[in-house]
């Protein structure tokens, strides 16, 4: 890989995508581990850190926050192949803010709002990065990412409240102009997106009958970020009116 053009098109577009980034067998290692995770951990977590679309049904697992605190997890934050890119995509040292997955299960009506991940965050400036990895095959019909290339270089967008469980914000203003200049991406398991911050982005319902689209996916923050904590509080109790709304514990 050419660290001076994947730099290069990551401050272009604001994304970036890496064919088979991972070495075949520390793919599999890592799959393996997230089965793991969901057999055996899952089953004991709480609304907070376990996201369904029916939480009476386990096969509608939709996203896992701060899988960190498992063992295997926590030191996985600090492998050095995410770390090494993410610090040429930012140009500075760089730390993970955790482990996450993501999945849209068959046939669920489960959209990804247009979002910036760093309303999320709150950090200025915004030296921030998501690496998304397919772990499935993921393509139009079963909801890949698509994304607003350039949108990065244009600060946030207005964000309210959404009935999406796991995106509490969406971007208030998305118009036909946005739609009409958005770029699907396809992926293979091991391909990873990786994009700023500030990137739009978001993703439509899973149409498949019998197909999963998961992805396991990192945060990487710059040293140079600094978080706007007026801002950070002002997200987090929109985020927990959300969780009440639809009648999830938080604690």
């Amino acid at each position: 890989m050419n660290s001076v053009q994947l730099r290069a098109d990551f401050e272009r577009d604001g994304f970036v995508v890496i064919r088979d980034f991972l070495p075949r067998d520390e793919f599999q290692r890592l799959a393996s581990n997230v089965e793991r995770y969901i057999c055996d951990v899952v089953p004991t977590l709480g609304d907070r850190d376990a996201f369904y679309d029916d939480r009476s049904q386990s096969q509608t697992l939709k996203q896992l926050a701060r899988m960190e605190q498992d063992s295997f997890f926590a030191a996985y934050v600090s492998h050095p192949s995410w770390l090494s890119m993410a610090q040429v995509l930012l140009g500075e040292d760089v730390r993970a803010h955790g482990a996450e997955w993501f999945n849209k299960p068959p046939a669920t009506n489960h959209i990804t709002p247009p979002h910036q991940d760093n309303f999320y965050f709150c950090l200025k400036p915004p030296q921030v990065l998501t690496m998304w990895l397919a772990l499935d095959l993921i393509d139009e019909e079963n909801g890949c990412l698509r994304y607003v290339p350039g949108s990065h270089r244009q600060g946030l967008r207005p964000h309210a409240r959404t009935k999406t469980l796991g995106f509490s914000q969406g971007i208030s203003d998305y118009t036909d102009a946005d739609f009409a200049s958005e770029i699907p991406i396809l992926a293979n398991p091991n391909d990873v997106l990786i994009h700023h911050g500030n990137t739009i982005h978001r993703a439509n319902a899973n149409r498949s009958l019998t197909r999963h689209r998961r992805s396991f996916a990192m945060v990487f923050q710059g040293a140079s970020a600094e978080r706007d904590q007026a801002a950070f509080d002002r997200y987090l109790v929109a985020a927990q009116a959300q969780h009440q709304e639809l009648g999830l514990k938080t604690s």
